[in-house]
C-alpha cells in the first residue's frame, strides 16, 4: 500500500526494477554501506507510466493540486525511466530503519532533505553522500528520492510481474 491506499496500476508483483546503470551504481552503494554495518531498504524503483498517471489523477480527484505544484507528485517521473529509486538506510544486524525524521512519502517541508535536525539530519546526509558518490542526485523535497542521469533516457510502461 502507498499514500493512495491502493495498489497502483502496473504493479502486479513485489519486484523492483532499475536500468542496468542505476542497478550497478546502487549495488556499489550497498556494498560500501555494508562495510559500515548499514544497508538499503528500497521502497520504490522503476514505476510504470500508468502508475504515475494514476497518482496524478488521484491528487487532482481529491483536490490536492498542491502536491503536483510543490513537486511531491510528478506528472513525468524519473521513476518511469528506471533511473529513480526511493530508499532509506537500515542497520544490517537488526534490519531496523535509521531515524530520518519523517516517514517515507511525507508530503511536507519536514521531508525536505535539508529540513532535519539531530540524528535525522546526520542520517539523511549519510544517505545523500553515499548515493551522490555514485552518481545519484537527491530530490531536495524528498530525503528518500534519488535519480541517476544517463544520456537519452527512455520512458516506458512495463507492467511489473
Amino acid at each position: 500500500w502507498n499514500f493512495m491506499g491502493a495498489i497502483l496500476p502496473g504493479y502486479e508483483a513485489p519486484r523492483l526494477l532499475l536500468r542496468r546503470e542505476a542497478a550497478e551504481s546502487l549495488a556499489v552503494v550497498a556494498a560500501e554501506l555494508a562495510e559500515e554495518g548499514l544497508g538499503l531498504k528500497v521502497y520504490d524503483a522503476y514505476r510504470p507510466v500508468r502508475a504515475t498517471l494514476a497518482m496524478v489523477a488521484w491528487a487532482r480527484r481529491i483536490g490536492r493540486d498542491d502536491l503536483l505544484r510543490d513537486g511531491y507528485i510528478a506528472e513525468r517521473s524519473r521513476h518511469n525511466l528506471g533511473l529513480a529509486v526511493d530508499l532509506t538506510l537500515v542497520e544490517l544486524a537488526s534490519g531496523q530503519e535509521l531515524k530520518m525524521g519523517t516517514a517515507f512519502d511525507t508530503f511536507a517541508p519536514s521531508a525536505h532533505t535539508a529540513n532535519a535536525t539531530g540524528v535525522a539530519a546526520v542520517n539523511r546526509q549519510r544517505l545523500r553522500r553515499a548515493m551522490e558518490a555514485h552518481g545519484f542526485r537527491n530530490l531536495p523535497e524528498e530525503w528518500w528520492h534519488f535519480s541517476l542521469d544517463v544520456p537519452d533516457p527512455y520512458r516506458f510502461d512495463l507492467v511489473i510481474r
